[in-house]
């Protein structure tokens, strides 16, 4: 009896140290990608809540993440091979639509994450009188489609004004300096202009013109990396659902989280004024508004902008650059 226990004992001290062994080889067996992203809580607010609860980890996953400064640096990233997706604003209508990449998941809309700003002490106390005038911001991106929008809703074409390019940080402080009488900016950067120029004066915001002229924010990959690794995409989409329902399930919790962990810059307060102006739904919502034709009809809307300001030959219809499937397959019951 004694062998067969020190056997036993042997036998089962193995089995440990296999598994221990293995232990290792089944981390190191997770999926590596990587993620580009804009730092700004209606673009990257779900992927950090799933990266705090482990969901990626749980899906098999390992993302690298890579911060960058604009849309655009963000698709040259990815056409260029250093990155796998990205998460980004308006321009997920703008480079799928030229063929440059395939959209398979949105983060939210950005109701009012857009806002004119302008300067009353230059002249400037509605839409009407920028007619002529300079009006900084970032072409191609979500402050550039509103400040479009807005325009035309008020009797003035882009050709009505002066478009000066800037990205959004050097906009804000050409602003600031007094060199442009308005800007065309997304949240938070509307904190500094409050800060900086008390005597500012918010115009308008995207909410105007919601549902109408809808702005999407949400994810892409390349055409070659969607064809051939659908399961990827589908557990990075069950990570980020599980991050989307703590926002949109615990707001105020998560919101918490997010300002501590990633803004802290920012006031809890004002952190939360920037999520008042985006639309974040939760799962049983987006899965509505993605079967009905809904986001596929917003993207197309901003699409639209695109090809008429930027010169798309043959735009790419949303109804081919987005595929819902994928989300669809992810977050089935």
């Amino acid at each position: 009896m004694s062998i067969n226990r020190r056997t036993l004992i042997k036998s089962s001290l193995a089995v440990a140290g296999a598994a221990a062994i293995g232990a290792p080889a089944i981390a190191q067996s997770k999926t590596p990608i990587r993620v580009g992203y804009l730092h700004t809580l209606a673009v990257d607010g779900q992927m950090w809540l799933a990266d705090h609860l482990g969901a990626y980890q749980k899906h098999g996953l390992e993302p690298e993440f890579k911060l960058f400064q604009t849309g655009l640096e963000l698709f040259q990233a990815m056409i260029g091979g250093s990155l796998d997706v990205l998460s980004t604003g308006a321009v997920i209508s703008n480079f799928p639509a030229r063929g440059q990449g395939k959209m398979f998941l949105t983060n939210g809309v950005e109701f009012a994450t857009a806002q004119l700003w302008v300067r009353e002490d230059q002249g400037i106390k509605s839409i009407a009188d920028l007619k002529g005038k300079r009006v900084a911001t970032t072409a191609g991106t979500t402050a550039h489609v509103f400040l479009d929008t807005a325009l035309k809703a008020n009797g003035l074409q882009s050709s009505d004004i002066e478009i000066l390019n800037q990205r959004m940080p050097d906009a804000v402080t050409s602003f600031i300096s007094g060199s442009v009488p308005a800007v065309a900016l997304w949240v938070p950067f509307n904190i500094t202009v409050r800060d900086k120029v008390p005597q500012a004066k918010k115009l308008i915001d995207a909410s105007a013109f919601y549902p109408d002229a809808a702005i999407m924010s949400g994810w892409a990959t390349t055409a070659d990396f969607h064809a051939k690794n659908r399961d990827t995409l589908i557990r990075l989409i069950q990570a980020w659902a599980e991050g989307n329902e703590y926002l949109t399930g615990k707001t105020d919790e998560a919101l918490e989280i997010l300002q501590k962990k990633h803004y802290p810059q920012v006031p809890l307060a004002d952190f939360k004024e920037q999520y008042a102006a985006q639309k974040s739904f939760p799962v049983a919502e987006w899965r509505k508004l993605y079967s009905d034709g809904t986001v596929t009809k917003w993207l197309q809307q901003v699409t639209d902008f695109f090809a008429a300001t930027g010169n798309i030959p043959n735009p790419v219809p949303a109804s081919e650059y987005f595929d819902p499937t994928l989300f669809m397959e992810a977050t089935k019951a």
